[in-house]
Formats: structure tokens, C-alpha cells, sequence
């Protein structure tokens, strides 16, 4: 699903020195796989989430996903790309506040060909994510976890094959950021690759693999007690 190679990504800060975030650093995440890189602010984490997710094009070195190179890919087609290959999941939900949760839902259904059952479509995921009888609520009448389902619902509408979560659960109390963990353990089952970066262990252990960014490189890799048990979170 997922092969970088050697990606080196640099910024400029505030008085013109050049910041090295990520540096040289190599990633494969197989098809059906739930990864969670973790490190602390400032690793990079994020970093590498938007070159993932074709957010970002300017860094060295080599990114496949879904044996797509993205480097090099105009705005229209990086645009297709994350419409249809790619969910995205954000720690601040993105939701447009005056949209009820169905509209927010259908938003990707805009920047594409709009299928005639585009409304039964957000509708089932609205369902597949418990929020069916609230599909009609502004996101103002949503709890934090209901909004971040509804995210989670848009980010499925196009059919992606990978998932990208960015802190899923960072605004979220223990309670309620269980429940958006458990969808995800769901929704890797059903076949999805999820990759999350996250600073929170509850995240990290549902994943099948824990990567460690730190300085700009993965320092440590280890698989979780579900894989060394042979299990499926």
C-alpha cells in the first residue's frame, strides 16, 4: 500500500535556516495493515502524514501509495488522487459548521462526477458509524466523538483503500476516544489500511505495528502483543 524511500523533507524557519523534518527515511505499510507512528511534537509525524496523502509534493526521495508515485503528479491529478485513493481523519474533526452531518458527509461528493446515490451512499455511512439518526444535526449539536465519526464517515465516502488519521483522539476524553478507536479496529477488519500518527498510547495499541519517529528518522519498530500472539486487534 504504502513505500517511501529515502524522503528527506526540509523547511525554512523564521530566520531562513533550514530545518531538516524528516531525513532519509524509508517506509513500507503492506494492504490491510494498521499502523501508528508515534514520537514526540515536532518528529515529523504529521510531516509525513501529508506527504502520504499527497498534501505535500516538495521533499527528496520516493512515495508510492496504491502503486501511485506522487511526486511529480500535477494539482488536478494529486487532487483525484486523494479523492479516491486516500481518507483523511484530523484531530480538529474539519467539519463546515453550518452543513448538517449528512452534508458534510457528501463535501467530497463535489469535487467529482456526483454518483445519482450519492445521499444513500453518505446515508449508510452515516449508519456505519452509528450517527444515522442524527444525519440531520449541525456539528454544534454533536458531541466531540459524534463528530468525529462523522469525519470519519467523510473520509469513507470515496471508497480509500488507506485511512490517514492525524491525532484521531487528541480531542477526545478517554470514553469517547475508545469508541472512535474501536471503529478503527472495526474498519481494519472489514480490509482497510489504517496509518494514525498519534502521541497516545490507547492508539498505538490497537495497531498491529508501532513505528518511533524521532529527529527525523524511524528509531524503533516493534510489532504489538496482537501480532506476537498471531491475534487481529
Amino acid at each position: 500500500m504504502i513505500q517511501a524511500r529515502d524522503v528527506t523533507k526540509e523547511y525554512l524557519d523564521g530566520d531562513g535556516t533550514r530545518v531538516r523534518v524528516l531525513d532519509g527515511m524509508s517506509l513500507d505499510v503492506e494492504d490491510g495493515d494498521f499502523v501508528a507512528v508515534v514520537g514526540p511534537s515536532g518528529s515529523g509525524k504529521s510531516t509525513l502524514l501529508h506527504l502520504l496523502g499527497g498534501l505535500d509534493i516538495d521533499y527528496r526521495g520516493e512515495v508510492k501509495v496504491g502503486g501511485v508515485t506522487l511526486s511529480g503528479l500535477k494539482d488536478a491529478a494529486l487532487a483525484r488522487f486523494r479523492n479516491t485513493h486516500v481518507g483523511f481523519v484530523f484531530q480538529s474533526f474539519h467539519l463546515i459548521p453550518n452543513l448538517s452531518a449528512l452534508e458534510n458527509v457528501l463535501l467530497p461528493s463535489y469535487f467529482g462526477p456526483r454518483a445519482p446515490e450519492a445521499v444513500k451512499r453518505a446515508e449508510a455511512l452515516l449508519e456505519r458509524v452509528g450517527l444515522g439518526a442524527k444525519k440531520d444535526r449541525a456539528p454544534v449539536r454533536l458531541s466531540g466523538g459524534e463528530r468525529q465519526r462523522v469525519a470519519i464517515a467523510r473520509a469513507l465516502y470515496g471508497g480509500p483503500k488507506l485511512l490517514l488519521c492525524d491525532e484521531p483522539t487528541g480531542n477526545l476524553d478517554a470514553a469517547t476516544g475508545d469508541g472512535v478507536i474501536q471503529l478503527f479496529r472495526e474498519l481494519h477488519k472489514e480490509g482497510l489500511t489504517v496509518l494514525a500518527v498519534t502521541h497516545e498510547d490507547r492508539m498505538s495499541a490497537a495497531a498491529r505495528r508501532v513505528l518511533r519517529l524521532k529527529e527525523g528518522k524511524l528509531v524503533e519498530e516493534r510489532a504489538t502483543s496482537q501480532v506476537a500472539s498471531g491475534g487481529v486487534p
